[in-house]
């Protein structure tokens, strides 16, 4: 099963709040998911996000892809440079490279 990390939207009319889940890549948009990891509320000036840092890294190094989305929001909570941190370290370790 391929997971992804993507948004699932909430709220009313014209209003949209967004919900950070794991979710099989086959399903829809607002259909089942895993996993809920947080919050996404754009409207707010500046955009809000509350989010489980360990789960979404956690989805990350099992093999979870994020969308376009969900990437930059794991960007700007620091997740996605600490995965790729992480995902650069074991692949040095690896290749015998120390560090």
């Amino acid at each position: 099963m391929a997971v992804k990390l993507r948004l699932m939207r909430m709220g009313k009319k014209k209003q949209p709040t967004y919900r950070v889940v794991a979710a099989d890549s086959r399903s829809p948009r607002n259909g089942r998911f895993i996993e809920t990891l947080g919050t996404y509320t754009p409207r707010d000036e500046p955009s809000g996000v509350v989010l489980d840092n360990e789960r979404a890294l956690d989805w990350l190094r099992k093999g979870a892809q994020p969308t376009e989305r969900v990437q930059r929001i794991l960007e700007g909570t620091g997740t996605w440079a600490q995965f790729k941190g992480a995902q650069f370290k074991d692949s040095g370790s690896e290749r015998g490279v120390a560090s």
